[in-house]
């Protein structure tokens, strides 16, 4: 992978003309254990189930789990695309319903030392990539790290997960804040994680409304509630997700009805003028 974005960007724009735009989301958390990748990942297989081409991107760079917990055996990852030891199409897997997954690493700590023009490689890359997607969700680390920042810019949505526990909710606000402090991300999408019922999840989001209109200038969407659910736990530990192992419990049905919500978005149809994934697919 050439780390000269100008460079990769000349070779990789006729690769991507004749594709069509993507739609791309940043799934984030304000702190680790609030769901976000068992969102990610059993948003993804209702999308796949909802005959979308998904692409799943372990933005967790340095301790990527999501393969782990689909059991999915992956020869290479990430970081032999930062290394330019193999392409993008090379390192990724084929999951679950034909799931796309782009595989971080386990337990490498240089690849959490990434410069912001080593992001940007890895961003640029994805135009090489030969599946006609439809949409990519992006599961970064919890947090705020330099590459939450990076990829979270790069997409077109943000879903910010977050449960009702004060350090999710301080988190999230946080989140927000340094996501919308250079005006790259004005709008946020919010999913309720592990909720006892739908107007607990309605609550959740009123509290966080409340921090964010007053001292920010941010849209906060409301997508929907995921509720608590023993048999998610149970199905990580047998390596699948939960959509797969039971497609009718109550949070099986959150996910579907959140991908049939997502499924309505408008695609982007231009550049927004800065660095985004997949994007020789909108010039």
């Amino acid at each position: 992978m050439s780390n000269n974005p100008a460079m990769q960007h000349s070779s990789l724009r006729q690769e991507g003309r004749n594709l069509p735009p993507v739609q791309t989301l940043s799934v984030v958390s304000g702190k680790g254990g609030d769901g976000r990748t068992t969102v990610a990942i059993n948003l993804a297989m209702s999308l796949a189930q909802q005959t979308a081409q998904v692409v799943l991107f372990d933005g967790n760079l340095s301790m990527g789990t999501i393969d782990t917990a689909l059991n999915i055996k992956q020869k290479f990852n990430i970081a032999d695309l930062v290394a330019d030891e193999k392409d993008i199409n090379e390192i990724c897997v084929t999951g679950p319903y034909g799931i796309t997954l782009v595989p971080g690493c386990h337990g490498n700590p240089e690849m959490s030392q990434l410069s912001q023009i080593q992001h940007q490689g890895i961003i640029n890359s994805f135009s090489q990539l030969r599946t006609a997607a439809d949409i990519m969700l992006i599961d970064n680390e919890a947090g705020i790290s330099r590459s939450v920042l990076d990829f979270t810019y790069a997409a077109r949505e943000v879903l910010l997960v977050v449960c009702d526990e004060p350090a999710s909710m301080q988190n999230s606000f946080a989140t927000i804040k340094t996501l919308s402090s250079n005006k790259e991300c004005c709008r946020f999408r919010v999913v309720a994680n592990k909720v006892d019922s739908s107007q607990h999840g309605l609550e959740i989001y009123s509290e966080l409304c409340r921090q964010t209109d007053r001292y920010l200038d941010v849209l906060v969407e409301y997508c929907g509630c995921i509720p608590f659910d023993e048999e998610i736990t149970e199905a990580s530990r047998a390596g699948k997700a939960l959509t797969e192992t039971n497609s009718g419990s109550r949070s099986s049905r959150s996910f579907q009805r959140l991908a049939e919500k997502i499924m309505k978005w408008p695609k982007p149809d231009s550049a927004q003028g800065h660095p985004e994934f997949f994007l020789e697919r909108l010039i």
